[in-house]
C-alpha cells in the first residue's frame, strides 16, 4: 500500500502499459455498535457526505411528524433519500409530494440542472425541455423538507437557511443517529443549496449499519421510536431502489440484485455508504449485528468509486457470488475510444486491514 499526504492509492488507471492516472481513496467498515473493523487509509477522514447523508436528513423529516400529516406514501419516503435521474416517474412523484403538502415549485430553494441519466438528457434536448426545480435530483429531499417546516411550526420561507428552525432540527438528529455532539459536525452549503454535513467517514458507515440493524428487529419490536423510524427508511430505500437512483444507476441496481439484504447511497464527489443487515456473513467478519460500509475517493472520481465498492463486496463476502457477478462490469469498467478499441484498464489495490477497535 502506498500512502501520500492524502491517502493511499487505491486505483490505478493506464493506457496500454502506461500509467495515466492514480486515485486514492479512504474506506471504513463498522458494526452496529460502532466498532471499527477494517479499514483502508484514513477511516477518521472528515468527510462531506453530501447525498448519502440523505436517510438522515429525511430521518429529521419523519421524526417531525411531517409525513402522517400530509399523507406522504412510502414511495414519498425514498424519493425524499434519493438523487433520483429526474425520469418522469420522479418529477411527478415530487410535484404530488409538494402538492400534499399544501405548497408549489416556486417554494423549492433548489435549482434545474441536467439530469443524471443521459437517456432523460437525450429526451429533453429533442424537446428543447428547459428543467425547473422540481427536475433536481434532490427534489424529494426539498419537498419532504416543505412538509416538515410546516410540522415544526415554522414558516415555509427560507426553509433551507442554515439557522431556519427546521434546519436547527436537522443538524441535531444529524450529529445524534451519527453520535456526535452538534459541535462536531461541520456543515456546507450542498450543490442543492441545503447545508450538508461532514463528519468522519466511520460514522457514515456507523450511519448505515444503524440503518441495516433497525430493519433487522422484528416488526413491532424496535427498541424504539428512533429505531422504527430508521427500519421505515431503510425498507423504503429498499422496497422502492428506482426512487433513489433510476434505472441503470448502481444504487438502484445494487438493493435490486440484493432484495433487502443491503441499503445503499452515492455521495455527490465520490462518497458511497452501505449498510448490510445482520447474517451469517457479517458475523464472520466479525459483526455485532448489522454492518457499515463507507467510501470516500480523494478525486472525486464516481467510476472508481463504484469499482472499489464493488470490489469490497467481494473482499468483504457480502451477498452471492452470482449476485456480486452483476457488477463486474463496475469493478473492471472497461476503457475504450471513440471507436470501441481497449485503451487501457483500471487496477484497484484496496486491501482492507483488520482492526477490531471498539469506539
Amino acid at each position: 500500500m502506498t500512502a501520500g499526504a492524502t491517502g493511499p492509492i487505491a486505483a490505478t488507471t493506464y493506457r496500454g502499459d502506461a500509467i495515466e492516472n492514480t486515485h486514492r481513496a479512504h474506506v471504513a467498515v463498522v458494526d452496529a455498535q460502532g466498532r471499527l473493523l477494517y479499514a483502508f487509509g484514513d477511516p477518521a477522514r472528515m468527510t462531506l457526505a453530501r447525498s448519502a447523508a440523505k436517510p438522515a436528513q429525511a430521518l429529521a423529516v419523519l421524526e417531525t411528524g411531517a409525513l402522517e400529516r400530509f399523507g406522504f406514501e412510502e414511495a414519498d419516503l425514498a424519493l425524499m433519500c434519493g438523487s433520483h435521474s429526474s425520469e418522469e416517474r420522479h418529477i411527478e412523484r415530487a410535484r404530488r409530494m409538494i402538492a400534499k403538502a399544501h405548497a408549489s415549485e416556486a417554494d423549492l430553494r433548489c435549482g434545474g440542472h441536467p439530469p443524471i441519466s443521459d437517456a432523460v438528457y437525450r429526451s429533453w434536448i429533442k424537446r428543447d425541455f428547459t428543467p425547473g426545480a422540481v427536475c433536481s435530483n434532490c427534489s424529494g429531499k426539498h419537498a419532504g423538507m416543505l412538509a416538515g417546516a410546516q410540522a415544526l411550526g415554522a414558516a415555509v420561507q427560507d426553509y433551507h437557511r442554515p439557522d431556519h428552525p427546521l434546519q436547527v432540527h436537522v443538524k441535531h438528529t444529524v450529529a445524534e443517529v451519527c453520535d456526535l455532539p452538534d459541535e462536531s459536525v461541520q456543515w456546507a452549503i450542498d450543490g442543492c443549496n441545503l447545508p450538508t454535513p461532514a463528519f468522519p467517514l466511520e460514522r457514515l458507515a456507523r450511519l448505515y449499519a444503524k440503518l441495516a440493524d433497525a430493519a433487522a428487529q422484528p416488526a413491532g419490536e424496535a427498541a424504539s421510536a428512533r429505531s422504527a423510524a430508521l427500519a421505515r427508511i431503510y425498507r423504503a430505500m429498499t422496497g422502492y431502489p428506482e426512487m433513489v437512483a433510476g434505472e441503470g444507476r448502481f444504487c438502484t441496481m445494487l438493493m435490486r440484485a440484493f432484495d433487502g439484504a443491503l441499503v445503499a447511497k452515492v455521495g455527490a464527489d465520490a462518497s458511497y455508504a452501505i449498510g448490510v443487515r445482520p447474517s451469517g456473513q457479517t458475523a464472520r467478519l466479525g459483526a455485532h449485528g448489522a454492518l457499515g460500509i463507507a467510501v470516500k475517493v480523494e478525486d472525486g472520481n464516481t467510476t472508481v468509486l463504484y469499482a472499489i465498492v464493488a470490489d469490497l463486496l467481494g473482499q468483504l463476502d457480502i451477498g452471492t457470488a452470482a449476485q456480486r457477478a452483476e457488477f463486474e462490469t463496475f469493478r473492471t469498467p472497461p476503457m475504450r475510444n471513440t471507436m470501441g478499441v481497449e485503451t487501457g484498464h483500471l487496477a484497484l489495490s484496496v486491501a482492507l486491514e483488520p482492526v477490531g477497535e471498539a469506539r
